[in-house]
């Protein structure tokens, strides 16, 4: 008996509606199921990076850095402004329209290419089948040749603060206030926290941040990390290390707030906020995905367990994105769902995980691929560092956004960039060039024979290049030991 389809891939987020698009332009018939529906009860497919996660967030961030900029940053470029006010509920209001036109964007895309949006729950059961649960609980099952589970992630709660989606919330009840907090607290000094921090904190909240662990940012290069310490610090962030939150009281009525109990170095301690928001974590979304005898194997964090090219080692059966291991962020996820799809037309594909670029979008961003120097230090790779001052850029300080750092790492017999870590103005943007770079396995030497235009921020990386070897032109060199 012939199956349904070709490929029918679960989940419509960036790894999802990616390996679709994927799918059927190699000629495989494919549908996407996704449970996602808007407050009208339509299907809407992105998943959390689209609806609740990196657009809408990004949405807030660039407005509340807007209106930081014409509170603040106007006047040194003789720009003269009254007093500014934000709205906020039309800030909320612009971020959702931009929402809504990429996920109807995707819905345009599925048409375009030919995949079969399917609205509904799905459930991986054995022999590649697929049971589909519709929003009015009638189910029907599908067939395929073979199965892409992208059900992706969500945030972890934590029993101390537990989410009551007004004054306690997580990072989706975050992206809907109406107001800014007077007082907000946020738990947790990840890449989440930060951001959202940001946002309010821009818009006039007092902000404390309070993390677990001693320190701050400890999957970045720690140079990168003091230095962020020190800018979020000045814009009014209160970053709080070594605070393990132990419990939570929420006072109700038209005045409601949160007092949150923590201790430190120092022993107990109590604050009280307008809004409380929840930032420890995500973790990958398995609730109902799984039928007991489909054959798919968890590890003890819950990630389902699959080979470098995301095969579970069911027959057929692949799994990506944030369900996996590794980064939990969108454009892995992406590539994940293209190599498999190219895996599945019998084309070769690999991704080369040790190139996978992450970024923090607060302002300055933080941005960073390969290597940081305490990895190399642990693992005794010699190694040669080259930094370059966003002080020193003529674009940066024409733009009065000078804060920050390129930092570039190479190796100390090969000159082969291992790593570089960027804080500054458009890190996102400025990373990929050494991303491209080190995917060609580039030395220090090729970024710094590379002609760059002038003036533009990525002078900062040509002259963290030319550092690497003491051959920075607009800095003094440190002198070789």
């Amino acid at each position: 008996m012939s199956a349904d389809y070709d490929v029918i891939v679960i989940g419509a987020g960036p790894g999802g509606y990616v390996a679709a698009i994927r799918a059927t332009q190699l000629g495989l018939k494919t549908a996407c199921v996704e449970k996602w529906l808007d407050d009208a009860g339509k299907p809407v497919y992105g998943g959390t990076c689209l609806n609740v996660g990196c657009i809408p967030s990004k949405a807030l961030l660039d407005s509340s850095h807007k209106f930081h900029e014409a509170s603040h940053g106007f006047d040194v470029h003789g720009i003269k402004v009254g007093k500014v006010e934000i709205d906020v509920p039309a800030m909320i209001a612009r971020k959702t329209k931009v929402v809504k036109q990429l996920t109807g964007g995707i819905a345009g895309l599925f048409k375009a290419n030919g995949v079969t949006g399917i609205s509904g729950t799905g459930k991986l059961l054995k022999d590649r089948k697929v049971e589909v649960t519709a929003a009015d609980g009638s189910k029907q099952v599908l067939s395929a040749n073979s199965i892409i589970v992208a059900a992706g992630s969500v945030p972890i709660e934590i029993p101390p603060t537990p989410l009551n989606g007004d004054t306690i919330v997580d990072s989706t009840g975050a992206l809907e206030f109406q107001s800014v907090p007077k007082r907000l607290g946020v738990i947790g000094a990840g890449v989440i926290g930060l951001e959202l921090g940001s946002v309010w904190s821009r818009l006039g909240s007092k902000v404390v941040v309070l993390e677990a662990t001693e320190n701050f940012l400890p999957m970045v290069d720690q140079q990168i990390a003091k230095e962020a310490s020190k800018i979020l610090t000045k814009q009014g962030l209160d970053i709080r290390l070594g605070s393990k939150v132990t419990g939570s009281k929420v006072k109700a009525g038209k005045n409601s707030e949160v007092t949150v109990q923590y201790t430190d170095k120092e022993g107990n301690k109590e604050e009280t906020f307008d809004k409380l928001i929840v930032c420890v974590g995500r973790k990958p979304y398995t609730v109902g995905l799984l039928a007991d005898d489909c054959g798919v194997q968890k590890d003890e964090r819950g990630f389902i367990k699959v080979d470098n090219h995301c095969a579970t080692g069911v027959d057929g059966v692949y799994a990506i994105g944030d369900l996996v291991r590794g980064p939990m962020l969108a454009h892995k996820a992406s590539e994940e769902g293209i190599m498999v799809a190219d895996i599945i037309a019998e084309h070769k594909a690999s991704l080369n995980y040790d190139l996978i670029p992450s970024v923090i979008y607060t302002h300055p961003e933080i941005a960073a691929i390969g290597k940081t120097e305490e990895q190399l230090k642990a693992a005794g790779i010699e190694y040669k560092v080259g930094t370059f001052p966003f002080a020193a850029s003529g674009r940066a300080l024409a733009a009065n956004d000078s804060d920050g750092m390129v930092k570039m790492l190479a190796d100390a017999k090969t000159d082969r960039v291992l790593g570089c870590h960027i804080i500054g103005p458009s890190a996102a943007d400025l990373v990929q060039s050494v991303v491209i770079a080190m995917e060609f396995s580039s030395s220090a030497e090729d970024l710094a024979m590379t002609v760059f235009s002038h003036p533009a921020l990525s002078e900062a990386v040509h002259e963290a290049a030319l550092a690497v070897n003491g051959h920075a032109i607009h800095i003094a060199n440190r002198k070789k030991k």
